[in-house]
C-alpha cells in the first residue's frame, strides 16, 4: 500500500473528524480510508486516532504526525508539479477560506475565474466570519478584511477597503441629515458586531482621526444583514463599500456626511508563516492580486 495514500487518508481525517468526511473529500470509499489509516498506524507501530462511535479525535502522536505531514505533501506535490508544468500546469486541491460577504461577493466567482485557467484544480471554500485556524483545519490561503495580529501568518496585501456611512432616503426624512460627526449620537445606528470596535466609528475629518461612540437598537454579525436593515429605514450604517451592491446607484441608500473619510483597511492572502509556498498557492495570489484590481470593486 502507498505510503502518501495513506498520509493522505489520515490528514484528511484528522483535519475532518471522521472516515466518512475523508473519504469524501479523498474520493475514495469510507471503507478504503479507514484501512489506509489503519495501515499507516502499522506501518509506524503506534495508533494516531481515538475512535468513537461518532467521531475520531487525535492521539498524542497522531497530533505531532499532522503538525508536520501536510507540509510534506505540499512539498511532494510542489516538486511533482514542477516537473510535469509544461505539459499539465497546476493541479491538486486548494482550500481557501474567506468572511461570509466579501466571499459572496467576490472570492467565489474570482475563484471560478482562476478554476477556468486552470483546469486540473479543485477548488474547497469555505465561508466564515470567524478568524479561521488556518493550520488545525487544513487552509491554505485565506483572505481577509482588515489586519491580523497572528504572528504565525504571513500576508500579501491586495488592496484596501473603503466604508461608507448609509442611510435610506427615509431614514434622512424622518430624523434629519447629520452635519457632523458628532451628530451621531443622536441617531439610531446599526452595529455590524464583525467589526472589532462594533461600537467605536473611526473617521478622518480635515486630516486628524476622529472616533465617534455610537448607539442602535439592531446588532448583527452581517455586512449584508447590516445594509438590509438601512435599507429598510432603522438607522445609518457604517458599511465596506463592497457589500453595498448597487444600493446607491438606485437610490435606495444614500451617504451620510460625504466629507468625511470613514473607517478603511487592507483586504489581504492570509497563509502560514515556516515554509515554501506551493506553486498553487503562490499562482493564485497572484492571479487574485490582478483580478480585484481589474474588477474595480474597491
Amino acid at each position: 500500500m502507498d505510503l502518501v495514500d495513506e498520509l493522505k487518508a489520515f490528514v484528511a481525517t484528522a483535519q475532518s473528524g471522521s472516515f466518512t468526511a475523508a473519504a469524501a473529500q479523498l474520493g475514495v470509499s469510507n471503507r478504503l480510508t479507514s484501512k489506509y489509516v489503519a495501515e499507516l498506524e502499522t506501518r509506524l507501530g503506534v495508533r494516531l486516532l481515538q475512535r468513537t462511535t461518532r467521531r475520531v479525535g487525535l492521539t498524542p502522536a497522531g497530533e505531532d504526525l499532522l503538525a508536520r505531514v501536510p507540509a510534506v505533501l505540499e512539498d511532494l506535490e510542489e516538486v511533482l508539479g514542477s516537473v510535469t508544468e509544461g505539459s499539465q500546469g497546476l493541479s491538486g486541491m486548494v482550500r481557501v477560506s474567506a468572511p461570509v460577504t466579501f466571499g459572496e461577493v467576490w472570492v467565489g466567482a474570482m475563484l471560478g475565474r482562476f478554476a477556468q485557467a486552470h483546469p486540473g484544480v479543485t477548488v474547497d471554500l469555505r465561508l466564515s466570519d470567524a478568524f479561521t485556524d488556518l493550520a488545525s483545519e487544513g487552509i491554505d490561503l485565506a483572505f481577509r478584511i482588515g489586519t491580523s495580529d497572528v504572528l504565525s501568518l504571513k500576508q500579501k496585501r491586495l488592496g484596501a477597503f473603503q466604508s461608507v456611512l448609509v442611510a435610506s432616503p427615509g431614514y434622512l426624512a424622518a430624523h434629519g441629515t447629520p452635519q457632523r460627526i458628532e451628530d451621531l449620537v443622536e441617531h439610531a445606528c446599526i452595529l455590524d458586531t464583525n467589526r472589532r470596535r462594533s461600537r467605536r466609528w473611526s473617521f478622518v475629518r480635515d486630516g486628524v482621526a476622529v472616533d465617534m461612540d455610537v448607539q442602535g437598537r439592531f446588532m448583527v454579525n452581517s455586512a449584508r444583514a447590516v445594509v438590509a436593515l438601512a435599507e429598510a429605514g432603522l438607522g445609518i450604517a457604517l458599511v465596506p463599500r463592497f457589500a453595498l451592491g448597487e444600493t446607491l446607484e438606485t437610490g435606495r441608500l444614500v451617504t451620510v456626511l460625504p466629507g468625511s473619510e470613514a473607517e478603511s483597511g487592507p483586504i489581504s492572502a492570509i497563509y502560514l508563516e515556516g515554509r515554501a509556498l506551493p506553486r498553487k498557492i503562490r499562482a493564485l495570489i497572484d492571479f487574485a492580486a490582478e483580478d480585484i484590481r481589474q474588477s474595480g470593486m474597491l
